[in-house]
């Protein structure tokens, strides 16, 4: 026999590797899971906008310019801090002028005090008629109405010179601020826009047939996609379903409060929540079919770049990738949406059957 050469023993080699990984029953070999199935209940998801419970529009109440502004967006303020002022020099003039007024009257009612006390000893010594007591204490009452009336109207124009002062009313975050130092205010305008941090909620509407097919008692999941993956899943504290039924889409809106200050959510946010929701009684005329929930193992989920895929079992005993849509996680389980049925197989060992294709 004569010895190969070595181009040839190479070849040689590499053919029976080959031949080796295709020799029927090694893909059987690679561990692997059937596709997991739950009947009987679901869960369904609905997007939804993260919203803040506290939220207000800051508007200017008197007009003129923006002298001083002290925020911007993102800036966090504690409760009456001041944010802007409005010119108010004007108001501040007017406030002055009242409390001038005001002076001038306790004046005129000191000179009025003792002018009826001295009338009431004339009158008491028969020195002056009734008619002239009267009109002495006409006078006397009449000033003290006029320093009450110049005392209301000096402490509204205090209040007037006070609302060109903007304040937050509570402490939170500002999100918008729509005006520049120098711009020109005006009765409704809006000057900022403020929102309590702490209490956020995801607002979904859900159509009115599934709301009456949701398991009493029972809280879904909120989905936040634009958090690491370690935290995009949240249970919510409270779902309240609004007693409204919006007549165009007939469906109704449903707010999830989200637990306190979650790191990086802010309002305007994309969420979704997944309902837990009853299968129909089967025989039930307009039933829906049962709902089926499946999972697979998150060891055997396969991530290369955009793709999200698994590794079945073929008809061959061939492991085969395929891809699939993933919903939420359970545990060490995820669900599948969309990419298996039941029945199906499902390789653990993603890298080694990545080997054995």
């Amino acid at each position: 026999m004569l010895p190969l050469k070595p181009a040839a023993f190479r070849s040689a080699v590499l053919a029976a590797c080959m031949l080796t990984l295709s020799l029927p029953g090694r893909a059987a070999e690679l561990p692997s899971v059937p596709v997991q199935v739950q009947a009987g209940a679901a869960t369904l998801a609905f997007d939804g906008t993260v919203e803040a419970v506290r939220q207000t529009v800051l508007a200017a109440q008197v007009a003129g310019a923006i002298v001083r502004l002290d925020v911007k967006v993102g800036d966090r303020v504690a409760a009456g801090q001041v944010l802007m002022r409005i010119d108010a020099r004007a108001a501040e003039q007017t406030a002055a002028a009242s409390e001038a007024q005001v002076r001038a009257a306790r004046a005129g009612l000191d000179v009025a005090t003792k002018d009826f006390g001295r009338q009431q000893q004339l009158f008491k010594q028969n020195f002056i008629s009734a008619a002239a007591f009267d009109r002495a204490e006409s006078v006397f009452k009449a000033t003290q109405a006029q320093l009450q009336a110049q005392i209301a109207q000096a402490g509204a124009a205090r209040t007037q010179s006070g609302l060109h002062v903007v304040s937050a009313p509570f402490a939170g975050v500002i999100s918008e601020v729509p005006v520049q130092q120098g711009d020109m205010a005006m009765p409704g305008r809006a000057l900022a826009t403020l929102y309590d941090p702490v209490a956020l909620r995801i607002t979904a509407a859900v159509p009115q047939t599934v709301a009456r097919q949701m398991i009493a008692g029972q809280m879904p999941r909120a989905e936040l996609p634009g958090l690491p993956a370690s935290a995009v899943w949240v249970t919510p504290l409270r779902l309240q379903q609004l007693p409204t039924v919006d007549p165009a889409s007939l469906s109704v809106q449903l707010r999830a409060d989200l637990p306190p200050a979650l790191a990086g959510v802010v309002p305007g946010m994309f969420a979704r929540l997944w309902l837990p929701v009853a299968a129909a009684a089967p025989g039930l005329a307009g039933a829906a079919p049962a709902a089926v929930t499946v999972t697979v193992p998150l060891r055997a989920v396969v991530r290369r770049a955009e793709l999200t895929a698994v590794y079945v079992i073929g008809a061959d005993g061939k492991p085969v990738l395929r891809q699939v849509r993933l919903g939420r996680r359970q545990g060490e389980q995820a669900e599948v949406l969309a990419g298996l049925m039941a029945g199906e197989r499902v390789v653990t060992t993603p890298q080694a059957a990545a080997r054995a294709q």
